[in-house]
């Protein structure tokens, strides 16, 4: 056998076109994992919308959620959580009303918003979560905040507003694009990759025996991280180039090709 730890992305990795798990890559998954491979997710999304995914597997093992600010396993034990500091929640808030684009708060549970918008309808039919509309009270969520979403009118906006955000922000805060049109926001310091070596040392799995797969660009830093770094075909140049190695699309069960080529060596 090959790698021990398999490290994937959700959105345009495991999941297909449509946000669901094949059964290609379910099967596969579930076989890897009695054959003795550890298993997990990371995924921007928060706890409860990645959670019926990692159930659908029937396993009971840490996910990495919220970008990385949080491990937790699907039987509810939490491993590792890390909140933005609130003053500073506050203030990512009011750079985006600055530069006009939409922003909601995650907490550890719920999803905060100032209203219902294309914006935010977009985000629940994605994510499969409801949000809550608090009006101008939206900065007043700060506790307990492990992420934050901007999500930009266009994705053209988005490399002037990440830089914008670097020079408001500095190293104060972890801002990553991943979605075309999304700037995830963290506490400095967390990421995927951040999470996923914690989780690594946990299991007492070694960075070379650890795979990391993904498509987007919040995925670079744990494509690059893990010994083995894999990209799927529909990966957006950022992850093409991080990754060694790249197998199918997404919607091509690249996932399964990953398990098959570094677990079993076929």
């Amino acid at each position: 056998m090959g790698i021990k730890l398999f490290v994937t992305d959700m959105d345009g990795t495991l999941l297909d076109s449509n946000r669901r798990i094949s059964d290609v890559n379910r099967e596969k998954i579930r076989q890897a994992v009695k054959d003795g491979m550890l298993f997990t997710v990371a995924t921007g999304r928060m706890y409860k919308s990645a959670l019926p995914y990692a159930e659908s597997l029937e396993l009971d093992v840490p996910i990495i959620t919220y970008n990385g600010a949080m491990i937790k396993t699907v039987g509810g034990k939490k491993i590792a959580v890390t909140h933005i500091p609130e003053d500073l929640v506050r203030q990512v808030v009011a750079f985006a009303d600055e530069m006009g684009q939409y922003v909601h708060i995650y907490t550890e549970e719920e999803l905060y918003y100032r209203e219902h918008c294309p914006e935010s309808d977009w985000y629940e039919r994605a994510a499969g979560v409801k949000g809550i509309p608090v009006g101008d009270k939206l900065p007043e969520y700060n506790q307990n905040v492990p992420k934050m979403l901007i999500m930009a009118k266009s994705a053209e906006l988005i490399p002037d507003l990440l830089a914008k955000f670097q020079q408001r922000f500095g190293d104060r805060l972890q801002g990553q694009n991943s979605d075309p049109t999304y700037i995830e926001v963290m506490a400095a310091g967390v990421s995927k990759a951040s999470s996923m070596l914690k989780l690594a040392e946990l299991f007492g799995v070694e960075q070379k025996d650890i795979l990391a797969i993904g498509d987007s660009g919040n995925d670079v830093d744990m494509i690059k991280a893990a010994g083995v770094g894999v990209a799927v075909a529909n990966a957006r140049p950022s992850a093409m180039e991080a990754a060694r190695y790249h197998v199918g699309a997404n919607v091509d069960n690249g996932v399964a090709e990953a398990i098959d080529r570094f677990f079993y060596g076929r």
